[in-house]
């Protein structure tokens, strides 16, 4: 009897499978492309290269969920922010103030900063939502800049440009590569799990709610739906998951929370925690969930490789340019790039990628698809 039942389920799942992944080619790519960053750390050579490579992607992962945050509470409710640092930036400084001054376990630490994030997020949205379209992206904008200034005047308890360092590792007792291999793996399985999440509140009957938001609001208010409780969900919800980027980035990336989650002066882009969600959501393709994940690694490429290599190899070549002016030369080369990507791909590069792998999808007859379940789900 206990084999006819793990059978029974082995017949279910494969038949589950193949007509909801193995059938659908977006899906079926999706998998694949999870299995190669799975299998990532054994294929790269084992020393300096895996090492930046492993970083380079674990930061890529964490900022990939900010941007699937952010991607939900405009692309899905149109409600247009232009300050989601402040949720990144909360989630670290909420998990780095318990530990410092608590000394509670960061086991505890994250998901209560995490928690933070969600509660400012629903303080501001009372406010914020009763504005609309660029006067809500400016009020947004504003509070990155106003809680900068809060930490520096509150500098002997945030500690200024420092910030709260020293924060302890997740995986403290673990040698130097073999930690790496496990921060990328957490931040790996954490992307895969909030996108799955935000992508299955987006396609509920919730997430229909903030598409009607987004296509009329005033006809879903005739509906006699409450508007501003969903937009105030979706605020909270995207806030959720964006401090908990945040408070696991403090933990595994920087080991500390500091000033530039908000904002960074000395950066190529001064409000990179704020934009990146913006341009990768473009990129990728706005509303998809799936889109901005695919614009952050793009990003981080450009960023992280093609640039510095392309600047190498000019300098290989005899041409020598300006260390001072090499980031002006790459923020004008980035902007270039994704002007001609925007061109090329107005809806977004990942949602051209899937509506031309939907065009491969061969369709199945309802009658066998209903027999393969009725066969899966008998009784043996």
């Amino acid at each position: 009897m206990p084999l006819n039942l793990v059978t029974k389920y082995i017949r279910k799942a494969y038949t589950e499978f193949t007509t909801r992944i193995y059938d659908v080619p977006p899906r079926m790519l999706a998998l694949l492309i999870l299995i190669m960053f799975t299998l990532l750390p054994y294929i790269v050579p084992y020393g300096r290269q895996l090492r930046e490579t492993l970083s380079i992607l674990t930061s890529a992962n964490l900022m990939a969920i900010l941007a699937v945050s952010w991607d939900l509470l405009v692309g899905r409710t149109g409600l247009i922010s232009l300050g989601h640092a402040l949720f990144y930036g909360v989630g670290a400084y909420g998990t780095a103030i318990l530990y410092k001054y608590m000394g509670w376990p960061i086991w505890i630490t994250i998901p209560l900063g995490t928690l933070a994030g969600a509660g400012i997020a629903l303080i501001i949205g009372f406010p914020c939502l009763r504005l609309k379209g660029p006067y809500l992206a400016l009020l947004t904008m504003a509070f990155p800049l106003s809680v900068t200034g809060f930490l520096y005047y509150f500098g002997d308890i945030f500690g200024r440009e420092r910030g709260i360092a020293n924060l302890p590792r997740v995986f403290p007792g673990l040698k130097l590569y073999d930690r790496y291999i496990a921060d990328y793996y957490l931040s790996l399985a954490l992307l895969t799990l909030c996108s799955i999440i935000i992508y299955k509140v987006a396609t509920s009957k919730t997430g229909m709610v903030f598409i009607s938001i987004l296509d009329d609001e005033l006809a879903t208010k005739a509906c006699g739906i409450n508007v501003t409780k969903y937009k105030l969900m979706s605020f909270t919800i995207s806030g959720l998951f964006g401090s908990l980027a945040g408070a696991f980035c403090a933990h595994i990336v920087s080991g500390s929370a500091n000033p530039r989650f908000f904002i960074d002066p000395t950066g190529l882009l001064p409000m990179e925690y704020s934009l990146i969600p913006i341009i990768a959501s473009i990129l990728g393709g706005i509303g998809t969930i799936y889109g901005p994940i695919i614009g952050v690694y793009l990003y981080r490429l450009l960023e992280e490789f093609a640039f510095p290599n392309l600047f190498l190899y000019l300098k290989n070549a005899g041409v020598t340019i300006d260390v001072y002016l090499q980031p002006h030369i790459t923020l004008v080369a980035f902007i270039s790039i994704i002007v001609l990507l925007i061109v090329r791909w107005p809806r977004g590069l990942a949602r051209a990628i899937v509506e031309k792998l939907e065009d491969l999808e061969e369709p199945r007859e309802v009658e066998e698809i209903l027999k393969e379940k009725a066969k899966s789900e008998e009784t043996i």
